[in-house]
């Protein structure tokens, strides 16, 4: 995925829309300690505009059989070389285990098959991707929100991390967040199946995420574990995920 820094352009058109003349400045600008809590305000103002236009109870579109895309196409990472990963896999995700850990009464840890004996939801949907595609998938999975309520969130617990097996070119690992609202919500899945198959490796077995009123980079793949935490300060830069540290807003709301 071609990286793309948000915040840089939005100051970038910012300081086109003052004049020319100042856009040789831009770089040195964002640099600044200012600048990027002034864009972080905006994208707090944005975040907020989202939830009055698409309250916590909004429900993303869901399709018909009819409408599901020829393949599924995978992006990003598709086949993780991580040798627990690869292990994983030549087992059949046997000896997968899922641990929920952090801001919790009761930590919890799952096998593959644990989770698939749990009530499980099923939605067509459309993934929407921050490079300009979308393809729709039919997605079965455990409810996030049951899982949480087996674990029980203490009072301080405001954000839900995913941990990721696969690892970006950079050599840092994949990690997601989310806050309780979208952690809550009925179609945000742990999905373990794909257009009525087990998940296939290239879009993220055996676990990803499905947060369906959020952007494509939201969604992670490979999902190794969860953490509830209070703050994200301790989670790779601080900014919620492996994209947001690179500039893409923490809230990715469609």
């Amino acid at each position: 995925m071609k990286l793309m820094n948000r915040r840089r352009r939005f100051l970038r058109n910012t300081l086109a829309a003052a004049g020319a003349g100042l856009l040789s400045g831009c770089d040195r600008l964002s640099d600044t300690e200012w600048a990027p809590k002034v864009l972080d305000s905006a994208e707090h103002l944005t975040h907020a505009a989202q939830r009055v236009l698409a309250p916590p109870s909004a429900m993303a579109r869901e399709f018909s059989e009819a409408d599901i895309s020829p393949v599924f196409r995978p992006n990003g990472s598709t086949d993780p070389q991580a040798p627990h990963y690869r292990a994983l896999v030549a087992d059949g995700f046997r000896d997968y285990r899922l641990n929920v850990v952090g801001l919790v009464e009761q930590s919890l840890s799952f096998s593959l098959e644990q989770l698939r004996a749990l009530p499980s939801r099923t939605q067509i949907t459309r993934h929407d991707c921050v490079e300009g595609w979308s393809v729709i998938g039919k997605w079965t999975g455990v409810q996030l929100a049951r899982i949480l309520q087996m674990a029980k969130p203490t009072q301080r617990a405001r954000f839900v991390v995913f941990h990721c097996f696969d690892t970006m070119d950079d050599g840092r690992p994949y990690y997601e967040s989310i806050g309780m609202d979208d952690a809550h919500h009925p179609q945000t899945l742990l999905a373990y199946a794909l257009n009525d198959k087990p998940l296939p490796v290239a879009n993220g077995a055996p676990l990803r995420m499905r947060i369906e009123r959020q952007l494509g980079y939201k969604q992670a793949k490979y999902v190794s574990g969860i953490e509830l935490a209070a703050s994200l300060a301790g989670f790779g830069n601080g900014r919620g995920g492996y994209w947001e540290d690179q500039g893409y807003e923490w809230y990715a709301g469609i």
